[in-house]
Formats: structure tokens, sequence, C-alpha cells
């Protein structure tokens, strides 16, 4: 059996006294030098004797000028720490390690990693140190390039709800099926409504299951056809369990070096459209941008359009029906109570401010306008039309309202504020916002904020004070 050394581990000159030997002090002060970018020679106290400085850049930077100050005036608050405890080190004959410490310049702070190490037994320490602002900056590229990916596979997502939700909210029957084993890879509702089958059934079936037994080699023929055809087929087959004829229309594509066929199912025989009225004003309503629904007197949903299913990220309707309104629409135990109240009230409501949760945990601010309608039982019925905000006040920025820091900006602090630091400048950020909203959405009602925000009047006047947040006099009630 073959036995590998291990790999040595650092380890310093074996014959120092004879191997390089006695330097000479000039010798001695090059090698210094060179070993960094810059390097300080200091006393016990941390006072700069002499600076020497091989970078170009880092002269114009000024610190050419620290001769006969303290090492922790040209450094950062936070950085301070950091070289106390390398000198006590140096002095003391601890081992030497590196150390990264944020120099201050007229230009900005500059991270250098500085190693201390004693110079003879008279006190003083030489400190050696490395740029690393192009370390900084490669960093940086890997944070951006990381949340660039973040982004992509956000706008992936995105982009795979939405093909799903029109995939399941068509009314006509498509399936896709792989061309080469005549096997069913996906299958919307309305091909599950069509067979009679339950959903999900169809998935990883073969294709023949939708024909009758006897049309199953027509089948079979009709699908090879259409994965050579350079115009999409059309054939009528006998649908299983007698349900009737359909019309299949097969059209070939490929998507990642497969051959699959995108296979439309009409019925043959179509019932007759009501009348036309009732079926203009429903497909209307269907086809408007902005959201539409429709609940009972108790707030369940009745009817919805596209438009609001997509909001409430659902792909069907069915999945909402009879569901409760405020699963989708407002803030839990706020928004529908209060919006509830006025239509009772009033009959109408216009352009209320509230947002709509989508099952996937999305949010998006929205507009709603409402409307209380009797039924011909004598029971209420409410209507709503909603309008997304969020495009439109991405881009105008509220006035006098401070605007949150982006991910970017809080990971810059880092290696400049402790993470105790970062963490109480966001969440006094944080708690800031939320008492403007709760402030705004009661008109600056500080009772009710106070009621919304879960805490005492007292503990929201201390938080108003201390955010500077209005006058705490004249309190309105």
């Amino acid at each position: 059996m073959t036995r590998h050394p291990a790999p040595a581990g650092p380890s310093g000159f074996s014959q120092p006294d004879r191997y390089p030997g006695p330097l000479d002090s000039s010798a001695a002060a090059q090698m210094l030098a060179a070993a960094g970018d810059v390097s300080l020679v200091l006393d016990s106290a941390g006072t700069i004797l002499d600076i020497a400085i091989a970078e170009r850049d880092m002269v114009a930077l000024g610190f050419g000028h620290w001769a006969n100050r303290d090492w922790r005036e040209t450094v950062t608050k936070d950085s301070r720490a950091k070289i106390d405890e390398m000198l006590a080190d140096a002095v003391a004959g601890a081992p030497a390690r590196w150390r990264q410490v944020n120099q201050t310049t007229d230009d900005g702070e500059v991270p250098v990693r500085y190693l201390a190490m004693a110079l003879g037994n008279d006190g003083r320490v030489i400190a050696i140190g490395r740029d690393m602002r192009a370390q900084a900056a490669t960093q940086q590229r890997l944070i951006q390039a990381q949340q660039s990916l973040e982004r992509d596979y956000i706008r992936l997502r995105q982009v795979e709800a939405r093909y799903r939700l029109l995939f399941d909210m068509g009314r006509e029957a498509v399936l896709v099926v792989d061309a080469a084993t005549r096997r069913i890879r996906e299958a919307n509702v309305a091909a599950h409504r069509l067979v009679d089958a339950k959903p999900g059934a169809l998935v990883d079936q073969p294709a023949t299951i939708l024909v009758e037994p006897a049309e199953r080699e027509r089948m079979v023929a009709y699908l090879g056809a259409a994965a050579v055809s350079a115009t999409p087929p059309t054939e009528a087959m006998a649908l299983r369990k007698g349900i009737g004829e359909g019309r299949f229309v097969a059209t070939l594509f490929r998507q990642e070096r497969a051959s699959l066929l995108l296979v439309r199912i009409e019925p043959a025989a179509v019932a007759a459209p009501d009348s036309g009225e009732t079926v203009q004003l429903r497909d209307v309503v269907d086809a408007l941008p902005d959201a539409f629904v429709l609940a009972d007197s108790e707030m369940r949903v009745l009817t919805a359009n596209a438009s609001f299913l997509e909001l409430a990220e659902l792909p069907v309707l069915e999945r909402m029906t009879g569901g409760s309104l405020g699963q989708w629409l407002g803030r839990p135990g706020i928004d529908l109570e209060v919006i509830e109240t006025q239509l009772r009230e009033h009959g109408t409501v216009r352009n209320v401010a509230t947002i709509v949760r989508g099952n996937a945990g999305g949010e998006e601010e929205v507009e709603l306008s409402g409307v209380a309608v009797p039924g011909t039982d004598g029971s209420m019925h409410y209507g709503f039309t909603i309008r997304t905000l969020a495009r439109r006040m991405v881009d105008t920025a509220q006035p006098g309202r401070e605007v949150p820091r982006s991910v970017e900006q809080l990971t810059e602090l880092v290696g400049r504020m402790s993470l105790k630091e970062i963490v109480r400048e966001s969440t006094d950020l944080i708690e800031r916002l939320c008492i403007e909203a709760a402030l705004a959405h009661t008109s600056d009602n500080r009772a009710s904020a106070a009621e919304i925000l879960g805490v005492s009047r007292q503990s929201l006047y201390s938080k108003l004070h201390r955010h500077g947040l209005g006058s705490l006099t004249n309190e309105p009630e």
C-alpha cells in the first residue's frame, strides 16, 4: 500500500543565523519595504515612526503623510480595536496573523491587510500591509453576479408561472405529447374535463388513452404523420368512454433536443352559445386588463376574471370559487372589513389602496373600487374592480419619505460596520416605515395606529419621538 506523506505546514529558515545570516540595515529595510504595498514602523504605543510605500496609487491617496501620527487616527472607528490587538500581540511575541483594516483617505476608505511583528527588543513594531482594493472589487462583482443570477431565477419562475396559468386557463383542450414515445407529458384542465379524467390522470399515459380502443391504431398513425408533416394535419376520432367525436390538430416543436407534439382537441359537437348580450358581457369582463371579482353577502368568491386569477396566482377559477375573498384581498383583519362596512353604509367605495396576496406568496399593491348590488333573492352581492399600482409607483418616490436601502447598499456596509450596527440600522428603518404606513392608513389617528401595530400608545409616542415623526401634542382622535 502506497503511503503519501502529509503536506508540510508553514516553516521558517532552519539556520537563520547562517542563512541568510546577519543583514545590514539597508538590505533589511529594502526587504521589509518590498514585502508589502505599504510598510509601517511603529513604536509600542502605535505612533508611526517611518513609512515605506511600494504602490504609486497609495502615495496619491496620502499614505506618505502619516509619519509621527497615531496609527489609530488613520483608520475607521471599527478598525481601531484590530490595531490594538495587533500591537499587543506583536509586543508580547505572539504568532503574527493577517488582519484587515479600513484606512481613511481623502478619496474614501481603502481596505488594507496588515501583518504586525516585533522589530527588535526595544518595543518597535513593523506592520506590512497589502492593498485589498482589487480583492474587494472582485468580491463585489461576485455578489453582483450572484444577485443577478437570483433575479434571473425569479424571472424564470415568473415566466413558468405565467405559462402554467395560461396553459390551465385555456378553454380548449391542449396536450404536450412526446413524438418518440407517444406518451403525454402535460395536459391542461380542459383536456382532463373533455375526456372525463381525474386531474393529473393523463400525464405519463400513452396518447391512445384519449380515444376508443378501435381508434388507437389510427391515433398512432396520425401522431406519426404529424411528426413529419410540415403543416398541422387534422383528424376526427371517437373519444374514449363514448363521449363523442373530437377533432385532433397536432403541431411539431422541439425543446431541449426532444421532438414534441402540441395536440389540440376540439369537440365535434359544440353546444350552442348563450344569447348575444350575456356572452358579450361575460367575454368583455373576462378580457378586461383590470381585475374583477364578484362576491356574495358573506364575501365568498362567486366568479372572477383572468386578471384577478393572475394576481391571486391561481391557474383556474374553480380553485377560487366559494373561497373567502379575504384569503387573497386586503391586509388580514383590516382592509376587507373596512371596505365591507363602507359598502353596506354607502353602496360604493372608490380608489381604496390595498394589496392582493397570491397563493405563491407574492403581493401586489392595488387600487380598488367596489359596489354593492342586491340580488334577486334579497341578499347582497359585491363587485370589485382592481387596478395594480406597483408599476405606476415604482419610479415616483413619495415626498418626505425615506427611500429604503437595497440589498446592494446593505452588503456594502459589510466590513465598514459591525453586524450588530447593520441589523440595528435596518430594524430602525423598517420600524419607521411601518409606523408611517400605520399613520397613513389611519389618517394620522395614533390610537388606531398603535392598535394596528400591536403596541401601546405610550410605546408608539416614544417611537414617534425617537424617529422625529411629528409632534406629540394635539393628538388626533
